[in-house]
């Protein structure tokens, strides 16, 4: 079981929001996932993004990859990824 840290859709059309999640590789882009640990919202200016920096180390230790987007959203919000 292989854990990543990606974006999950949420919002009405042409107005997305996004939760950044722990999923297991194989579950759906909405579907399953083992931990919520912040939010992106695009549509503010500035893009808005709020991360539980001690989860979001805590699983990145443990071994989950964050997906290209996440990585730079962590990395933006003064994490290290």
């Amino acid at each position: 079981m292989g854990l990543v840290i990606r974006l999950r859709r949420h919002g009405g059309r042409k107005k997305p929001f996004f939760r950044i999640v722990v999923a297991d590789s194989r579950s759906p882009r909405d579907g399953r996932f083992v931990d919520q640990i912040g939010t992106y919202d695009p549509g503010s200016d500035p893009p808005r993004v709020s991360l539980k920096q001690e989860e979001t180390q805590r699983w990145l230790k443990m071994g989950a990859q964050p997906s290209a987007t996440v990585k730079q959203l962590i990395k933006g919000a003064g994490g290290a990824a």
